[in-house]
């Protein structure tokens, strides 16, 4: 248990933060989850349209700490890779 007054004001703070990133997280796993409903409907050109808004959501989730650039790159390269196979 935090016992100095910057302790406690800190954990105060994380406190918000996490309510922040929770939402972020959910919001970009939101997201991806509207793209593999679409590549699992079989639908290339849906699943190219939920990942186009996907995209930025992700690469939002790294400039806000939420994700590791290179997490997100590889969710991302994976997702496309997924998507280009159904044209296939």
């Amino acid at each position: 248990m935090a016992n100095s007054p910057q302790a406690k004001k800190r954990a105060r703070q994380i406190e918000r933060r996490t309510e922040v990133n929770k939402g972020r997280r959910s919001r970009i796993r939101t997201f991806l989850r509207k793209v593999e409903e679409a590549i699992s409907g079989g639908d290339q050109a849906a699943a190219a349209a939920a990942l186009k808004a996907a995209q930025p959501e992700i690469m939002r989730g790294v400039t806000k700490g939420v994700l590791h650039k290179n997490t997100a790159s590889r969710k991302v390269s994976r997702l496309s890779a997924r998507v280009k196979a159904l044209g296939a």
